[in-house]
């Protein structure tokens, strides 16, 4: 058997009982669509995911990929190379490519959850399959010519990279020195070196577009003197994509990593040797908001990464610990003669499992909650709803931070400390694939801006910018639902002050922040919570999101046949987190009201 099992019954549960997206179905956009389409859809990427795609994932991992130093040419395994093209021609990249170049118009939620098991049972190929979705930018916002590049993208398999981090700057993208100077010609020539390019290469496709932030020359600093251009690795035909001479971007090295070794990430220089040729996006200097456009998406697929990892490793746990036979039931550890039983029995690992199913089934229906308000945005774009559009869009703004930074910290830390632990010693070998996911999914607290970047954005620009209006507004849909009262009345009452608690927590740090006006060194008490405050305001969303599940599925329990069991889970996993977890709200309200900043004061040599 192959390592990955995907939870599509709690998929579907999010989609249609959760989220109701049955709703959005055959109408407007989405009318070729209903819940049986999507849910062949679904049980197809199942069956994909579970034996082709999965299949690669322990050998990519184990021989990496190959590296020609005097080519600059990346290959893959070849039993890896089979699961990508199982993926490519099953044509499930057209969910992404644009539908005016042969894309295939769907929810985000149902997309995300396609992506959810792509992810989890070999994340690599949804990483160099990304060339669809970068092709969505170059179409959006190209030329005429552009939009013939985005095509080529789509209809020749090109794959496709983001070029930002360079080795001096690192997360401090504004500081970049690539240089773009204009050509007569109406292209550029790009010279400068990049850092930990994803994708940067492989033998996958016949041609890589590369997505590149650069300065012009002349241009100012920072991130707004950026610009986005595409440089191909080789150039090609305009009509017919047929590949010319090789451009000059070349891979100077690929890193040495602890996990995703299959995903080439490297070093590439541009314009050494010979020029690098690229073409200005759109024909404007409008490179970072363009660029964001990418990294949103990537924002997106890796926190649905994470989630998906921890989930896979949430399987892996419990199916061991159903048939591992070790010790005593602990009622009967006096009587020696007593019979082995399964660890499932045991408390502390029953507790163990409570926790990776409450928070992999909450961070899944985060990540699908998040895609729900991307398909409202589709649609209120589609019947030009221009009334509902900011608020949605500040919504998935305010969500993204939450996906990406929390998602990521709590899915590698728990798979660490709780799913390889289940495993005990096994857990270390690498007999089970739990060692592997831990390492695979480190990459995700640092792709695309680290947690502590994250809860940066998150605060400054998600709240504060905001003006605090989209996360007003969620919590006043959170408080409406703690008011309804029920049978889980007194888990609401837990939620609300857990909501209040995080209400306070935001602001004391505006307090804190409207103080550095005065004095600038006030601004550190901020920051020294920022990611605090991200992780909490996760918790409350996690516990919202699996209470309004226990309340569906305790509606669903009585005459529930084989789903007995699946609605039972429901009820016990929102009432375990909300008990277990919740309450660290509270104490995390009074670190950050009790902040002094003494740390920004200790000096260097004291570390």
């Amino acid at each position: 058997m192959n390592h990955y099992t995907a939870n599509l019954r709690d998929i579907e549960f999010c989609l249609f009982d959760l989220l109701e997206r049955e709703s959005v179905l055959g109408s407007s956009i989405y009318a070729d669509l209903d819940r049986d389409t999507v849910m062949g859809m679904l049980e197809e990427v199942k069956r994909l995911a579970e034996n082709d795609l999965a299949a690669s994932f322990i050998e990519g991992d184990r021989m990496g990929t190959e590296f020609d130093k005097s080519t600059g040419n990346v290959k893959v395994p070849e039993s890896f190379k089979k699961s990508y093209r199982a993926y490519m021609d099953g044509e499930w990249w057209r969910i992404d490519a644009p539908v005016e170049i042969g894309g295939t118009e769907i929810p985000r939620s149902v997309r995300w959850a396609i992506a959810e098991m792509i992810l989890g049972s070999n994340p690599a190929i949804h990483i160099y399959a990304s060339g669809t979705s970068f092709a969505q930018v170059a179409y959006y916002l190209g030329t005429d010519d552009q939009k013939k590049i985005a095509k080529l993208i789509v209809d020749l398999d090109w794959g496709a990279t983001m070029m930002l981090t360079e080795p001096e700057a690192g997360s401090d993208v504004g500081a970049g020195r690539t240089k773009a100077v204009a050509q007569s010609d109406g292209t550029w020539h790009i010279t400068g070196t990049k850092r930990f390019i994803t994708s940067g290469d492989s033998d996958l496709n016949e041609n890589i577009i590369h997505f590149v932030l650069a300065r012009p020359e002349g241009a100012g600093p920072g991130t707004k003197g950026l610009s986005l251009f595409l440089i191909p690795k080789f150039m090609f035909d305009l009509e017919t994509g047929e590949l010319g001479k090789r451009n000059g971007v070349y891979v100077t090295n690929v890193e040495h990593k602890m996990g995703l070794n299959v995903s080439s990430t490297c070093e590439m220089n541009l314009g050494e040797h010979e020029p690098a040729v690229g073409y200005l996006l759109g024909d404007v200097h409008d490179g970072i908001a363009q660029m964001f456009k990418v990294i949103e998406f990537a924002r997106m697929m890796v926190g649905t990464k994470a989630i998906a990892t921890l989930s896979a490793g949430y399987q892996q746990a419990l199916s061991y610990a159903k048939v591992r036979l070790q010790g005593p039931d602990m009622t009967a550890m006096a009587d020696k003669t007593s019979p082995r039983v399964p660890i499932i029995h045991h408390p502390d690992v029953r507790r163990s499992l409570m926790v990776q199913k409450s928070y992999s089934e909450g961070m899944r229906a985060l990540v699908l909650f998040t895609a729900s308000v991307q398909d409202e945005i589709m649609l209120a774009k589609a019947q030009n709803q221009d009334e509902r559009i900011d608020d949605l869009i500040a919504r998935n703004d305010l969500l993204l931070p939450i996906v990406k930074g929390y998602g990521s910290e709590k899915s590698w830390v728990l798979l660490g400390t709780e799913s390889l632990q289940t495993f005990g010693g096994s857990g270390f070998t690498q007999d089970w694939p739990l060692e592997q996911y831990v390492r695979d999914a480190k990459i995700d607290t640092l792709y695309e801006g680290t947690t502590a970047i994250q809860g940066l954005d998150f605060f400054f620009r998600k709240i504060v910018r905001d003006r605090g209006r989209a996360i007003g507004l969620l919590a006043k849909e959170i408080s409406k639902f703690n008011a309804t009262g029920g049978e889980f009345a007194s888990e609401k009452a837990a939620l609300a002050k857990a909501l209040e608690d995080t209400n306070a927590m935001i602001g004391k740090l505006i307090e804190f922040a409207m103080e550095s006006e005065t004095n600038a060194s006030e601004i550190y008490k901020t920051g020294l919570n920022t990611s605090r405050l991200l992780m909490s305001v996760g918790e409350v969303i996690i516990g919202w999101l699996l209470l309004r599940q226990a309340e569906i599925a305790s509606g669903k329990l009585e005459g529930a046949g084989r789903d007995t069991d699946f609605y039972t889970g429901k009820i016990a996993a929102a009432k375990f987190f909300i008990r277990t977890v919740l309450p660290h709200i509270s104490a995390e309200r009074v670190i950050i009201e009790s902040e002094n900043g003494a740390i920004m004061d200790v000096p260097e040599g004291a570390f």
